[in-house]
């Protein structure tokens, strides 16, 4: 580990990540985010913390009901008229 005193600049090599993965784990539930990678960095929370940040999902029909037109008068088609095949 990149010995710092400070926690929040703990950043693990990805060969000392793997061989310790565990201690990341409980790390980043004891002590907040673990930073792992010099190059390219990769930060590891617990999923109740990653979960918080995101915004929840609302459920497809409630959107479609939520972004329906409104005020365009639309006149569906006759089903007796015969119109063509489009995909033919």
């Amino acid at each position: 580990m990149s010995a710092k005193a400070d926690p929040s600049t703990r950043v693990w090599t990805v060969s000392e990540a793997k061989e310790r993965l565990s201690e990341i784990l409980h790390l980043s539930e004891q002590e907040g985010p673990q930073r792992i990678g010099t190059w390219r960095q990769f930060v590891v929370v617990p999923a109740a913390v990653w979960d918080a940040t995101k915004a929840p999902r609302t459920p497809l029909g409630r959107w479609l009901i939520e972004n329906m037109p409104r005020g365009i008068d639309l006149d569906p088609p006759d089903r007796a008229s015969k119109r063509a095949v489009p995909f033919s």
